[in-house]
């Protein structure tokens, strides 16, 4: 059965942490952003407590290659791992670009560049709403301008793009909040 859950909810500030989430769409197992947090158990243990092993993780997406979203990939062995323009496992590089890319029935991705020219968004089509994972936004309250942006034109498109979609924001460093 479809389920996503954060692992731990990321900050911005003098602690720079991402929000980590968890996709269960089966039989693939998503892991999002696992990057910069306090300790690799704010992962790990709510992982274990979803019921999974990180070698039972068959998919990690990262929004971008920043080290604040990316530090922790390694922790899955067996994953495949999805960023812009590729997918890798373990010696394996596939390009292909994620615009539309189907990582399972329920979660797809799109390019949503703006913070980076490289940052996409994670989609996942749950039964009551569009559940968008995403760097467009670093929490609830924007900032209404990336500070860090490559393209701030870029960056409202792109949350344009996503609102006319999606009816919860999964934001890169912070809980969770309802598209306005």
């Amino acid at each position: 059965m479809l389920r996503w859950q954060i692992l731990h909810t990321g900050s911005a500030g003098n602690r720079v942490t991402s929000t980590v989430s968890l996709v269960i769409d089966p039989p693939r197992v998503v892991v999002i952003d696992p990057g910069m947090v306090p300790s690799q158990r704010v992962i790990l243990e709510p992982l274990a407590a979803a019921g999974f092993t990180p070698d039972l993780v068959t998919d990690v997406i990262i929004s971008h290659h920043h080290p604040d979203h990316t530090m922790n990939v390694g922790l899955f062995p067996e994953a495949q791992v999805h960023d812009y323009w590729a997918v890798y496992h373990h010696d394996q590089w596939l390009d292909r670009p994620a615009e539309g890319r189907q990582v399972s029935p329920h979660v797809r991705l799109i390019e949503t560049p703006g913070h980076t020219r490289e940052d996409i968004t994670t989609l996942v089509a749950t039964p009551e709403a569009v559940v968008a994972f995403t760097h467009l936004w670093w929490h609830s309250d924007g900032p209404e301008l990336d500070p860090y942006a490559t393209d701030q034109s870029a960056v409202e498109r792109g949350r344009r793009r996503v609102m006319e979609v999606a009816g919860l924001v999964v934001p890169g460093h912070g809980a969770p909040f309802a598209c306005r």
